[in-house]
């Protein structure tokens, strides 16, 4: 599993981290899936964790459709966007983690 492989990496504590900063959100759920760790609301998903060489990634799953006021999200596909970290900011993730539960109220 993705999330064994993450708790292996050098970036582990930066993942647990991330972590439980997504799941104190009101509603965030997590699965641990073979490929990836996701967190859904509710409504659907609203975005994936995973470790990467330089940190993690926050994989917005409708991230095509935020707002990217910081200019942080990388990706052109249809739908995701990717936040590369090197360390956690609750004010940059909250900025983009907002918009993603918002997204998943307007179905």
């Amino acid at each position: 599993m993705q999330y064994d492989k993450d708790l292996l990496s050098t970036h582990k504590a930066l993942f647990l981290k991330a972590r439980e900063f997504l799941l104190s959100f009101n509603g965030i759920i997590e699965t641990k899936k073979e490929r990836i760790t996701t967190y859904s609301n509710k409504n659907g998903g609203v975005c994936h964790l995973r470790t990467m060489p330089y940190g993690i990634d926050f994989g917005f799953l409708k991230g095509a459709k935020m707002k990217d006021e910081l200019g942080l999200l990388t990706g052109k596909g249809k739908a995701i966007r990717v936040l590369p970290i090197k360390e956690l900011d609750k004010n940059v993730v909250t900025y983009y983690l907002k918009q993603a539960i918002e997204l998943n109220e307007k179905k």
